[in-house]
């Protein structure tokens, strides 16, 4: 029997619309998972941070975590089948920045629509500048590329879906290199001001790329790669995110996958799923991350989101339910999370038998 761990940013419906949101939600088998636990806890999210809690969630939970931040550079170039070497390197995603009523700001990075063709114009024209300033770019995909900067190390940087819909002013990388960072940036930014990718992605109705986010910096001597999830922990109540906090002792050699997840986010996985009914087929212990309900969050398009959650509700809630209640899978948690919080909720066949708690919705409120 396998125990399988499901990561599902943005699941929890956003606080002020949790209650409308709940109702509207037919979810039954969902319902089951998180009212019949053998443990659930809900952890509120520390701004200071600079990323949403799944993504501190998962770092921890892979080793990732560098400096109190999520380091995912040197683990997603991997993927990417990249050779980091020596140095730290950071996550460049080429993005689309827009002044707002009073500020920048940044939208949703998976709204670009950034093809391999453009990408690769951008990148090669940004290159020459960016060694220029002593600094080595890579490529990764076409919303994914990488930079090594061994002196911004120790940059406090703030992940891309952090950022979105934000005062930019308020994300932006902070440290003794920032100014240099934005140096960077400004040449970059009237290189690409010109550049013909943009102008024919204006004539298609297509936003510019008028800039980069950095962020995920990491050191290949000091990553640690391996797959690791937290083991269950016992019912609890509440507790603060600390990044100083001891973190309960990981259990090697799970498998990582992904379905509809950002680049940077698919290399971090061993498998990328096509279809969720994959990982009922599943032999091996598996940590799943889905993003399929993100995107419509972050737009606060809750039609979108319902629609999300109910796919995911006939196409593997419900599916693995079964699994569980017939033994084929000895443990399933759910990691669900919004801006503000996550919440774990695991459960087992024997929990699966509590048939005095009846199945509810109310706790992802």
């Amino acid at each position: 029997m396998v125990q399988l761990t499901l990561v599902l940013p943005f699941a929890l419906p956003a606080p002020e619309f949790a209650p409308d949101l709940v109702r509207s939600l037919q979810a039954p088998a969902l319902a089951a998972l998180v009212s019949r636990t053998a443990a659930h806890h809900r952890q509120p999210y520390d701004q200071r941070a600079r990323a949403l809690p799944h993504e501190v969630w998962l770092a921890r939970a892979l080793g990732l975590e560098q400096h109190g931040q999520p380091g995912f550079a040197v683990a997603a170039m991997r993927g990417f089948g990249l050779d980091p070497q020596d140095g730290t390197w950071f996550i460049i995603n080429p993005s689309h920045i827009e002044i707002a009523r009073s500020h920048l700001m940044m939208p949703d990075l998976r709204q670009l629509d950034l093809h391999d063709a453009d990408s690769r114009a951008l990148f090669d024209a940004a290159r020459p500048y960016i060694e220029e300033a002593g600094h080595t770019l890579e490529y990764g995909d076409a919303q994914t590329w990488f930079m090594r900067a061994d002196d911004w190390a120790g940059m406090d940087t703030s992940t891309p879906d952090a950022a979105v819909g934000m005062n930019l002013t308020d994300c932006m990388p902070t440290g003794p290199r920032a100014l240099a960072y934005r140096k960077l940036q400004n040449e970059i930014q009237m290189l690409w001001y010109t550049h013909p990718a943009n102008a024919a992605r204006e004539s298609r109705r297509q936003a510019p790329v008028n800039a980069f986010w950095l962020w995920g910096a990491a050191s290949a001597t000091t990553t640690t790669t391996a797959n690791t999830v937290f083991p269950a922990q016992g019912e609890q109540g509440p507790r603060p995110y600390s990044p100083h906090a001891e973190l309960p002792k990981p259990v090697n050699g799970t498998t990582v996958a992904s379905f509809e997840t950002p680049g940077w986010l698919s290399a971090l996985a061993t498998e990328r799923l096509t279809a969720l009914d994959q990982v009922g087929a599943t032999q091996a212990d598996t940590l799943l991350i889905a993003g399929n309900v993100a995107a419509p969050a972050i737009a606060a398009d809750w039609s979108g989101w319902l629609y999300e959650m109910q796919r995911l509700e006939s196409e593997l809630f419900a599916p693995l339910l079964a699994a569980l209640t017939a033994g084929r899978i000895k443990q399933l948690k759910l990691v669900m999370s919004h801006r503000d919080a996550h919440a774990e909720f695991t459960t087992t066949a024997m929990a699966q038998r509590k048939f005095w708690r009846r199945p509810t919705l109310e706790r992802l409120i």
